[in-house]
């Protein structure tokens, strides 16, 4: 019975958190680094779950990566982001993984489907979702959308 009490007294208190085990719920961006890596204004470096947008940064200047990071930033700069999070919290350069969200739209998705980033799935995070963003990714393809209509040869994200 306390066991129970406490486990609904925690589901109540916990359900309006701010914070997961990862990280924020949400935040104000306030510097976009490149298509697929933002830092919020309390200093959390954030990295895009299951995409890889082509490179800018150090030295770095892939086909359509600063086209990438032009609409990341029109996306999410300067306003405030919904996160959620997969099952590891941090990448191996101590970045927070997670899916991000403006206004109800799906950032990762978005840059996905448009053309301006990749499918990157490294196990177990985004396994969920993979197949989902397989198919933006085909349709972006077929349809010579970003990346796929402008890169010869492909930036090595893709």
């Amino acid at each position: 019975m306390h066991v129970k009490l406490a486990l609904v007294a925690c589901m109540s208190a916990c359900a309006g958190s701010p914070e997961s085990t990862c990280g924020p719920s949400s935040g104000v961006v306030e510097r976009v680094i490149d298509g697929d890596t933002i830092v919020l204004a309390s200093g959390v470096k954030l990295r895009y779950l299951l995409i890889d947008a082509p490179e800018t940064t150090n030295g770095h200047d892939d086909c359509y990566g600063s086209n990438a990071a032009t609409f990341n930033s029109d996306l999410v700069l300067g306003k405030a982001v919904d996160l959620t999070y997969d099952t590891q919290c941090t990448d191996m350069y101590g970045r927070t993984l997670a899916y991000i969200s403006v206004g109800g739209t799906d950032v990762n998705k978005l840059m996905v489907e448009r053309g301006y980033a990749c499918v990157l799935f490294i196990s177990p995070d985004g396994k969920s979702r993979y197949d989902e963003f397989k198919a933006y990714q085909a349709d972006a393809k077929a349809n010579s959308r970003g990346i796929w209509g402008s890169c010869d040869p492909l930036p090595p994200a893709c």
